[in-house]
């Protein structure tokens, strides 16, 4: 009799053992950190080349709260058509709120683009949403974003040829202009079965400043314009790491650019909105 009721208290032990394992199990952080670093043979914002289609080291971290409010950085180095002086570096600083709506999320926020030790006239304050969801196999996102009229957008010179005398001590067309700017964009991917491949799609629409800003640079160069982009990326297994190849392209044409020359060109002399495959490889932590 003795050893059956042992034999019992040892089953209800047995038993009882996930749920105390359950209670003594930690509640998930109200905060979480997460992080990325990337090496990219071109750094493109909107289809344009920042680095002077010449590779960029990149990296970001997000602190986010369960309630949905988020903040964070993102960095990159610059080059040619995307430098503004000092550091060469673009540092972006964002927050926002994402809440679930429907079977997806909105996210609405706001990101100051800052470019340290150059022109203060150079960043400028850009809010945006993006809606975001799943259809079948497809992540899907629609993304809007609208930087009211700042000095950093501008059309503060009307060609390169008076960009290059303002850099050689000239003056500007019109210093101090202020402009808007507006940029549409829709995001797909979808996971390759049985594989560790992602292939994505981007295309975006441009509403700007047609003409030069500050440094002779602008947002929207051209004024309007569409990009684009096809590629796939495959991560690779048992690490944080995940490689990418994109074909990134905008129609902006040779004769749109012209104004812009000798500011949009590469040192090579090519545009840096012309085609572009694009490599990376990065790390998520």
């Amino acid at each position: 009799m003795k050893s059956s009721l042992t034999a019992i208290a040892a089953g209800l032990l047995c038993l009882a053992a996930p749920a105390f394992a359950q209670d003594e199990t930690a509640p998930p952080p109200d905060i979480a950190v997460t992080g990325s670093v990337a090496l990219v043979s071109d750094y493109r914002f909107r289809g344009v080349s920042q680095s002077d289609e010449e590779i960029a080291v990149q990296g970001g971290l997000t602190v986010t709260h369960a309630s949905g409010l988020y903040a964070g950085t993102w960095a990159s180095n610059l080059a040619g058509w995307g430098t503004f002086g000092g550091a060469n570096l673009e540092l972006d600083l964002y927050a926002g709120y994402k809440v679930p709506v429907g079977g997806g999320s909105l996210d609405v926020g706001v990101t100051w683009y800052m470019y340290p030790g150059g022109a203060d006239e150079t960043d400028f304050l850009e809010p945006y949403a993006k809606l975001s969801g799943t259809i079948g196999p497809l992540t899907l996102l629609a993304g809007v974003a609208y930087a009211p009229k700042q000095q950093a957008l501008g059309k503060w010179s009307f060609t390169g040829t008076n960009a290059q005398d303002v850099l050689a001590g000239g003056a500007y067309d019109d210093f101090g202009d202020k402009e808007d700017n507006l940029y549409l964009w829709g995001d797909a991917s979808a996971g390759v079965p049985t594989t560790p491949l992602t292939v994505k799609a981007h295309i975006g629409y441009s509403d700007g400043n047609a003409g030069l800003g500050p440094n002779g640079t602008s947002v929207a160069p051209t004024g309007k314009y569409w990009d684009w982009m096809l590629g796939a990326d495959m991560a690779i297994k048992g690490t944080p790491l995940t490689v990418g190849v994109a074909y990134v392209d905008t129609d902006i044409g040779r004769g749109q650019s012209a104004y812009l020359l000798p500011n949009f060109s590469s040192a090579e002399g090519k545009s840096i909105a012309d085609a572009q495959v694009v490599f990376s490889v990065s790390a998520a932590f």
